[in-house]
Protein backbone atom coordinates (compact mmCIF):
# COMPACT_ATOMS: atom_id res chain seq x y z
CA UNK A 1 0.00 0.00 0.00
CA UNK A 2 1.27 3.68 -1.28
CA UNK A 3 -0.10 6.41 0.75
CA UNK A 4 0.55 10.16 0.21
CA UNK A 5 -1.38 13.25 1.29
CA UNK A 6 -1.84 16.83 0.48
CA UNK A 7 -4.14 19.61 -0.50
CA UNK A 8 -4.74 21.08 -4.40
CA UNK A 9 -7.19 23.04 -6.37
CA UNK A 10 -7.02 23.73 -9.94
CA UNK A 11 -8.60 26.38 -12.34
CA UNK A 12 -11.72 25.56 -14.26
CA UNK A 13 -11.21 27.04 -18.04
CA UNK A 14 -14.43 26.88 -19.15
CA UNK A 15 -14.73 27.39 -22.90
CA UNK A 16 -17.11 30.41 -24.53
CA UNK A 17 -20.46 30.79 -22.77
CA UNK A 18 -22.38 29.63 -25.51
CA UNK A 19 -20.38 27.08 -27.11
CA UNK A 20 -22.14 23.90 -26.32
CA UNK A 21 -20.14 21.27 -28.67
CA UNK A 22 -16.96 22.38 -27.30
CA UNK A 23 -18.30 22.00 -24.06
CA UNK A 24 -20.15 18.88 -24.59
CA UNK A 25 -16.36 17.65 -25.70
CA UNK A 26 -15.02 17.96 -22.27
CA UNK A 27 -17.95 15.49 -21.04
CA UNK A 28 -18.82 13.16 -23.38
CA UNK A 29 -16.79 9.93 -21.88
CA UNK A 30 -19.49 10.26 -18.70
CA UNK A 31 -22.67 11.61 -20.55
CA UNK A 32 -24.55 10.25 -23.05
CA UNK A 33 -25.50 12.43 -26.35
CA UNK A 34 -29.31 12.26 -25.34
CA UNK A 35 -28.83 13.81 -21.88
CA UNK A 36 -26.68 16.36 -22.98
CA UNK A 37 -29.38 18.56 -24.37
CA UNK A 38 -31.27 18.89 -20.77
CA UNK A 39 -27.72 20.31 -19.42
CA UNK A 40 -26.70 22.46 -21.94
CA UNK A 41 -29.59 25.58 -21.66
CA UNK A 42 -29.11 25.59 -17.74
CA UNK A 43 -25.06 25.45 -18.60
CA UNK A 44 -25.81 28.77 -20.74
CA UNK A 45 -27.44 30.45 -18.19
CA UNK A 46 -25.56 29.74 -15.26
CA UNK A 47 -22.49 31.18 -17.04
CA UNK A 48 -24.29 33.68 -18.10
CA UNK A 49 -25.04 34.71 -14.83
CA UNK A 50 -21.87 34.36 -13.55
CA UNK A 51 -20.75 37.50 -15.89
CA UNK A 52 -23.75 39.59 -14.97
CA UNK A 53 -23.35 38.98 -11.07
CA UNK A 54 -19.51 38.94 -11.41
CA UNK A 55 -19.45 35.79 -9.49
CA UNK A 56 -17.38 32.58 -9.41
CA UNK A 57 -18.36 28.59 -9.01
CA UNK A 58 -16.51 26.55 -6.62
CA UNK A 59 -17.00 22.42 -7.53
CA UNK A 60 -16.20 19.95 -5.07
CA UNK A 61 -14.61 16.49 -7.22
CA UNK A 62 -17.76 15.04 -6.21
CA UNK A 63 -20.13 17.13 -8.07
CA UNK A 64 -22.04 15.75 -11.07
CA UNK A 65 -19.54 16.40 -14.42
CA UNK A 66 -21.83 19.30 -16.09
CA UNK A 67 -21.04 21.15 -13.18
CA UNK A 68 -17.73 20.19 -12.72
CA UNK A 69 -16.46 20.55 -15.76
CA UNK A 70 -18.82 23.01 -17.51
CA UNK A 71 -19.43 25.85 -15.18
CA UNK A 72 -17.52 25.68 -12.48
CA UNK A 73 -14.06 28.25 -12.42
CA UNK A 74 -12.36 26.00 -9.50
CA UNK A 75 -12.72 22.67 -8.62
CA UNK A 76 -10.74 20.68 -5.67
CA UNK A 77 -11.29 19.26 -3.06
CA UNK A 78 -12.96 21.60 0.31
CA UNK A 79 -10.30 23.34 1.91
CA UNK A 80 -8.40 24.02 -1.42
CA UNK A 81 -11.27 25.65 -2.86
CA UNK A 82 -11.70 28.13 0.10
CA UNK A 83 -8.22 28.88 -0.29
CA UNK A 84 -8.59 29.74 -3.97
CA UNK A 85 -11.74 31.72 -3.38
CA UNK A 86 -9.53 33.92 -1.64
CA UNK A 87 -7.14 34.89 -5.01
CA UNK A 88 -11.15 35.84 -6.51
CA UNK A 89 -11.66 39.28 -7.38
CA UNK A 90 -14.79 37.99 -7.76
CA UNK A 91 -18.05 39.76 -5.65
CA UNK A 92 -20.43 36.41 -5.22
CA UNK A 93 -19.48 32.79 -4.76
CA UNK A 94 -21.30 29.91 -5.29
CA UNK A 95 -20.21 26.69 -2.92
CA UNK A 96 -21.46 23.59 -5.45
CA UNK A 97 -20.57 21.59 -2.72
CA UNK A 98 -21.79 20.73 0.84
CA UNK A 99 -22.88 23.41 4.34
CA UNK A 100 -19.42 23.20 5.77
CA UNK A 101 -17.64 23.78 2.83
CA UNK A 102 -19.44 26.96 2.09
CA UNK A 103 -19.09 28.42 5.40
CA UNK A 104 -15.57 27.47 5.42
CA UNK A 105 -15.21 29.65 2.27
CA UNK A 106 -17.04 32.38 4.21
CA UNK A 107 -15.18 32.31 7.06
CA UNK A 108 -11.83 33.08 5.63
CA UNK A 109 -13.86 35.63 2.44
CA UNK A 110 -16.29 37.35 5.27
CA UNK A 111 -16.29 40.25 3.40
CA UNK A 112 -18.00 38.52 0.06
CA UNK A 113 -21.21 37.05 -0.61
CA UNK A 114 -21.03 33.10 -0.31
CA UNK A 115 -24.06 30.88 -1.75
CA UNK A 116 -25.03 27.75 -1.09
CA UNK A 117 -27.71 25.99 -3.32
CA UNK A 118 -29.65 23.99 -1.11
CA UNK A 119 -28.93 25.26 2.60
CA UNK A 120 -29.77 21.36 2.95
CA UNK A 121 -26.75 19.84 1.62
CA UNK A 122 -25.24 18.84 4.68
CA UNK A 123 -22.75 16.17 6.01
CA UNK A 124 -22.73 12.83 7.84
CA UNK A 125 -18.96 14.06 9.52
CA UNK A 126 -20.50 17.82 10.26
CA UNK A 127 -23.84 16.81 11.86
CA UNK A 128 -21.59 13.79 13.90
CA UNK A 129 -19.77 16.13 16.79
CA UNK A 130 -21.15 19.61 18.28
CA UNK A 131 -19.28 22.35 20.02
CA UNK A 132 -20.68 20.83 23.10
CA UNK A 133 -19.30 17.19 22.36
CA UNK A 134 -15.13 18.85 22.30
CA UNK A 135 -16.08 20.60 25.57
CA UNK A 136 -17.06 16.79 27.03
CA UNK A 137 -13.58 15.82 25.80
CA UNK A 138 -11.66 18.60 26.41
CA UNK A 139 -12.71 17.77 29.99
CA UNK A 140 -11.73 14.48 29.65
CA UNK A 141 -8.55 14.90 28.04
CA UNK A 142 -7.43 17.77 29.91
CA UNK A 143 -4.56 19.54 27.95
CA UNK A 144 -4.54 17.25 25.05
CA UNK A 145 -4.73 19.44 22.10
CA UNK A 146 -8.06 18.79 19.79
CA UNK A 147 -7.50 18.53 15.90
CA UNK A 148 -10.63 19.01 13.80
CA UNK A 149 -11.19 17.88 10.18
CA UNK A 150 -12.35 20.70 7.71
CA UNK A 151 -14.82 18.20 7.63
CA UNK A 152 -17.15 20.25 10.22
CA UNK A 153 -19.56 22.76 11.29
CA UNK A 154 -17.60 26.38 12.26
CA UNK A 155 -19.27 25.63 15.55
CA UNK A 156 -16.81 22.95 16.03
CA UNK A 157 -13.61 24.24 14.23
CA UNK A 158 -14.11 27.34 16.61
CA UNK A 159 -13.94 24.91 19.85
CA UNK A 160 -10.82 23.19 18.26
CA UNK A 161 -7.30 24.57 18.13
CA UNK A 162 -6.60 23.53 14.74
CA UNK A 163 -7.79 22.30 11.47
CA UNK A 164 -6.68 19.81 8.84
CA UNK A 165 -7.43 18.02 5.59
CA UNK A 166 -7.29 14.37 4.88
CA UNK A 167 -3.95 15.78 3.07
CA UNK A 168 -2.15 17.43 5.73
CA UNK A 169 -3.60 15.42 8.77
CA UNK A 170 -0.20 13.89 9.68
CA UNK A 171 1.60 16.85 9.54
CA UNK A 172 -0.43 18.95 11.43
CA UNK A 173 -0.68 16.24 14.24
CA UNK A 174 2.78 16.50 14.46
CA UNK A 175 3.24 20.14 13.78
CA UNK A 176 1.79 20.19 17.82
CA UNK A 177 5.07 18.68 19.73
CA UNK A 178 2.49 16.96 21.67
CA UNK A 179 2.44 13.06 22.71
CA UNK A 180 -1.09 12.88 22.29
CA UNK A 181 -3.89 14.53 20.15
CA UNK A 182 -8.10 14.65 20.36
CA UNK A 183 -8.72 13.83 16.67
CA UNK A 184 -12.13 14.13 15.42
CA UNK A 185 -14.54 13.56 14.23
CA UNK A 186 -13.54 11.22 11.49
CA UNK A 187 -12.85 7.68 13.22
CA UNK A 188 -11.27 5.93 10.06
CA UNK A 189 -9.43 9.07 9.06
CA UNK A 190 -7.91 9.31 13.08
CA UNK A 191 -7.12 5.19 12.98
CA UNK A 192 -5.14 6.33 9.49
CA UNK A 193 -3.04 8.88 11.20
CA UNK A 194 -2.40 6.64 14.13
CA UNK A 195 -0.58 4.50 11.62
CA UNK A 196 1.34 7.01 9.90
CA UNK A 197 2.88 8.84 13.72
CA UNK A 198 4.25 7.55 17.33
CA UNK A 199 1.46 10.51 18.50
CA UNK A 200 -1.20 8.59 20.37
CA UNK A 201 -4.47 9.59 18.69
CA UNK A 202 -7.67 10.00 20.88
CA UNK A 203 -10.48 8.90 17.79
CA UNK A 204 -14.70 10.24 17.76
CA UNK A 205 -17.10 7.80 16.72
CA UNK A 206 -17.75 10.12 13.29
CA UNK A 207 -18.11 8.21 9.57
CA UNK A 208 -18.69 9.30 6.48
CA UNK A 209 -21.67 7.50 5.47
CA UNK A 210 -20.26 7.23 1.23
CA UNK A 211 -16.64 5.81 2.77
CA UNK A 212 -17.73 3.57 5.26
CA UNK A 213 -19.29 1.35 3.04
CA UNK A 214 -16.82 0.00 1.37
CA UNK A 215 -15.59 -3.23 2.54
CA UNK A 216 -12.12 -5.18 2.32
CA UNK A 217 -14.59 -8.05 0.73
CA UNK A 218 -15.39 -5.78 -2.24
CA UNK A 219 -11.87 -4.83 -3.24
CA UNK A 220 -11.71 -8.71 -3.06
CA UNK A 221 -13.77 -9.32 -5.49
CA UNK A 222 -12.60 -6.59 -7.97
CA UNK A 223 -9.44 -8.22 -7.97
CA UNK A 224 -10.62 -11.92 -8.39
CA UNK A 225 -12.35 -10.72 -11.19
CA UNK A 226 -10.80 -7.85 -12.98
CA UNK A 227 -7.23 -8.48 -14.31
CA UNK A 228 -4.69 -5.62 -13.35
CA UNK A 229 -7.07 -3.85 -11.37
CA UNK A 230 -5.37 -0.99 -9.18
CA UNK A 231 -7.70 0.11 -6.39
CA UNK A 232 -6.89 3.73 -4.81
CA UNK A 233 -8.94 4.25 -1.63
CA UNK A 234 -9.50 7.37 0.69
CA UNK A 235 -8.15 7.40 4.13
CA UNK A 236 -11.57 8.01 5.43
CA UNK A 237 -12.71 4.50 3.87
CA UNK A 238 -12.30 1.51 7.10
CA UNK A 239 -8.74 0.24 7.72
CA UNK A 240 -9.22 -3.62 5.84
CA UNK A 241 -10.15 -1.11 3.11
CA UNK A 242 -6.96 0.45 3.24
CA UNK A 243 -4.95 -2.26 3.78
CA UNK A 244 -6.24 -3.90 0.84
CA UNK A 245 -5.85 -1.02 -1.27
CA UNK A 246 -2.80 -0.53 -3.99
CA UNK A 247 -2.99 3.31 -3.26
CA UNK A 248 -4.28 5.86 -0.37
CA UNK A 249 -4.26 9.70 -0.35
CA UNK A 250 -6.84 12.43 -0.24
CA UNK A 251 -9.00 13.41 -2.72
CA UNK A 252 -6.37 15.40 -4.93
CA UNK A 253 -3.79 12.88 -4.60
CA UNK A 254 -6.05 10.50 -5.82
CA UNK A 255 -6.74 12.89 -8.89
CA UNK A 256 -3.12 12.98 -9.16
CA UNK A 257 -1.79 9.55 -8.74
CA UNK A 258 -4.37 7.90 -11.60
CA UNK A 259 -3.62 10.80 -14.04
CA UNK A 260 0.25 10.21 -13.09
CA UNK A 261 0.04 6.75 -13.35
CA UNK A 262 -2.45 5.94 -15.95
CA UNK A 263 -3.22 2.13 -14.94
CA UNK A 264 -5.25 0.16 -17.35
CA UNK A 265 -7.85 -0.65 -15.01
CA UNK A 266 -9.02 1.41 -11.56
CA UNK A 267 -11.06 1.46 -8.82
CA UNK A 268 -11.59 4.27 -6.69
CA UNK A 269 -13.03 4.16 -3.73
CA UNK A 270 -14.72 7.42 -3.67
CA UNK A 271 -18.02 8.63 -4.09
CA UNK A 272 -19.40 8.17 -8.02
CA UNK A 273 -19.09 11.50 -9.32
CA UNK A 274 -15.47 11.69 -8.76
CA UNK A 275 -14.71 8.96 -10.74
CA UNK A 276 -16.69 10.18 -13.71
CA UNK A 277 -15.01 13.47 -13.20
CA UNK A 278 -11.36 12.01 -13.84
CA UNK A 279 -12.62 9.77 -16.16
CA UNK A 280 -13.95 12.42 -18.53
CA UNK A 281 -9.48 13.47 -17.95
CA UNK A 282 -8.18 9.97 -18.29
CA UNK A 283 -9.81 8.32 -21.73
CA UNK A 284 -7.06 5.60 -21.61
CA UNK A 285 -8.15 4.69 -18.19
CA UNK A 286 -10.91 1.75 -17.41
CA UNK A 287 -12.58 2.99 -14.48
CA UNK A 288 -15.23 0.48 -12.58
CA UNK A 289 -17.27 2.39 -10.07
CA UNK A 290 -18.16 1.16 -6.98
CA UNK A 291 -20.85 4.12 -6.79
CA UNK A 292 -21.40 4.93 -3.43
CA UNK A 293 -23.09 8.54 -3.41
CA UNK A 294 -23.21 11.14 -1.70
CA UNK A 295 -26.71 11.93 -1.29
CA UNK A 296 -26.11 15.67 0.33
CA UNK A 297 -23.61 16.47 -2.54
CA UNK A 298 -26.09 15.41 -5.40
CA UNK A 299 -28.70 18.22 -3.88
CA UNK A 300 -26.57 20.81 -5.59
CA UNK A 301 -27.98 20.55 -8.85
CA UNK A 302 -26.97 23.28 -12.28
CA UNK A 303 -31.02 24.41 -11.70
CA UNK A 304 -30.38 25.43 -8.16
CA UNK A 305 -27.26 26.85 -9.00
CA UNK A 306 -28.73 28.75 -11.70
CA UNK A 307 -31.80 30.02 -8.64
CA UNK A 308 -28.96 31.15 -6.38
CA UNK A 309 -27.51 33.08 -9.28
CA UNK A 310 -30.67 34.75 -10.12
CA UNK A 311 -31.39 35.53 -6.41
CA UNK A 312 -28.26 35.90 -4.94
CA UNK A 313 -29.95 32.89 -1.99
CA UNK A 314 -29.43 31.13 -0.12
CA UNK A 315 -26.57 33.21 1.55
CA UNK A 316 -23.69 31.79 4.26
CA UNK A 317 -23.74 33.24 7.11
CA UNK A 318 -21.37 32.42 10.24
CA UNK A 319 -21.93 34.50 13.29
CA UNK A 320 -18.86 36.75 14.41
CA UNK A 321 -18.54 35.29 17.84
CA UNK A 322 -17.80 32.23 16.46
CA UNK A 323 -16.47 33.27 12.83
CA UNK A 324 -13.29 34.68 14.89
CA UNK A 325 -12.33 31.61 16.50
CA UNK A 326 -13.30 29.59 13.49
CA UNK A 327 -11.19 31.19 11.37
CA UNK A 328 -8.00 31.27 13.90
CA UNK A 329 -8.50 27.49 13.65
CA UNK A 330 -8.31 27.11 9.94
CA UNK A 331 -5.67 29.74 9.72
CA UNK A 332 -3.41 27.59 11.93
CA UNK A 333 -3.57 25.00 9.66
CA UNK A 334 -2.84 27.53 7.05
CA UNK A 335 0.48 28.65 9.21
CA UNK A 336 2.08 25.24 9.23
CA UNK A 337 3.88 24.31 6.03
Amino acid sequence: MTTALSSQATAATAPAPLDSAALYERVKRVIPPMEWPQHAGLVADVLKLKRERNAVVLAHNYQTPEIYHCVSDIVGDSLALARRATESDAEVIVMAGVHFMAETVKLLNPEKTVLIPDAKAGCSLATAITGADVERLRTAHPGVPVVTYVNTTAEVKAAADICCTSGNAVKIVESLGCDEVIFIPDEYLASYVARQTKVKVISWHGHCEVHERFTGEEIQRYRENLDDVVIVAHPECPPDVLDASDFVGSTAEMISYVKREQPKRVVMLTECSMSDNVAAEVPEVEFTRPCNLCPHMKRITLDNIRQALLTLEPRVEVPEAIAEKARASVQRMLAVR
